[in-house]
């Protein structure tokens, strides 16, 4: 018989690697995770209830808001708020990220995409919760914009939940990659997929097709050669589903730019790097096409960036790609 392993469970055990830990991280964790089970149970039940559709307004990066959107963000910031492990929290559906007051010491900052997908939820297609943790780096008080806008390399922690099938914690702390897979007849998160690793070689390659003629050169070059190689398209919509298919069965994900959004689309701080970090932590490479997006200088909270994230012989392939063609415009 299997032992069970909970999510709280785990993430006591793993304290011990962390030599300056005093529990804030941890707490931090287990809170992401009981928000996450609220959403996932509102979701199932979104067909039921009056929380599908759109608010009928919009957020910072001027997209249609879904009510589900709104629950979602409202369920994290209170959790966060109550917890007392964090002293500010930054949403991708606010403008500014929001301190908190009585917790305004506390040394950790969280940022997170509450629904991300969410397009999809009037569908019945998998979205998800993303979300990063960062030590602040201003002083004690009420938190600051810089402890916000740092690299995605300074992120202590960071992961995403999957509500489809079944609803799935994936999380990495600096320390390798695991899954949990919520138990809805305990009500727990408990470990499924113990120590991810993304396959190194991959054969599925994921991107929004229909916008082929608005990406750049060699974005078309790389989708023509996964065609020409026999390579499976797959491409769901939510960056998670098609990010955490990527993680388990190898591939590339790609959200390049393009001639309507030519900084690219995704944003940096609340999906690029929370994700890059699982990616990185699996095996995996994640890049703008010329730079690894962790390394990537953070300047705005809602700044966006191109993306290619997967199995490190795709990722590798674009980047030959972009470094070949440049040499050739330059001696041109």
């Amino acid at each position: 018989m299997n032992t069970i392993i909970t999510l709280d469970e785990f993430i006591i055990q793993r304290q011990k690697d962390f030599p300056y830990a005093t529990g804030e991280l941890s707490g931090l964790l287990r809170d992401i995770g009981l928000a996450s089970k609220i959403i996932s149970r509102e979701v199932n039940k979104a067909g039921l209830a009056d929380i599908s559709g759109q608010a009928g307004t919009e957020n910072a990066s001027g997209e249609a808001v879904q009510k589900l959107d709104v629950l979602a963000d409202n369920l994290l910031i209170s959790c966060l708020q109550n917890s007392g492990e964090c002293c500010g929290i930054a949403s991708e559906e606010n403008t500014t990220y929001v301190p908190i007051q009585k917790s305004k010491n506390a040394k950790y900052v969280v940022l997170f995409d509450p629904l991300d997908g969410s397009s999809n939820i009037d569908v019945n297609v998998s979205i998800g919760t993303i979300f990063a943790i960062y030590r602040r780096v201003s002083d004690d008080g009420e938190c600051e914009l810089k402890d916000f806008l740092q690299d995605g390399v300074e992120q202590v922690a960071s992961g995403y939940v999957v509500y489809g099938s079944s609803t799935m914690l994936v999380y990495t702390t600096g320390k390798g990659v695991n899954g949990f897979t919520l138990d809805p007849s305990i009500g727990e998160f408990c470990l499924s997929h113990r120590d991810i690793t993304i396959p190194e070689k991959g054969k599925i390659y994921s991107i929004n097709h229909s916008a082929f003629y608005k990406f750049d050169e060699n974005t078309q070059q790389f989708i023509e050669e996964c065609i020409k190689n026999g390579c499976n398209f797959r491409y769901v919509g939510s960056m998670v589903a098609d990010v955490h298919r990527t993680l388990i069965k190898g591939g590339i994900f790609i959200y390049p730019s393009t001639s309507s959004s030519p900084n690219g689309k995704l944003r940096l701080l609340y999906e690029c790097n929370p994700l890059s970090f699982i990616i990185e932590q699996a095996g995996g490479r994640s890049t703008n096409g010329t730079q690894r997006i962790m390394e990537l200088e953070a300047t705005e909270l809602h700044q966006r960036t191109p993306i290619f994230m997967g199995s490190t012989d795709m990722v590798d392939r674009v980047e030959e790609i972009i470094t070949t063609n440049s040499k050739v415009m330059t001696k041109s």
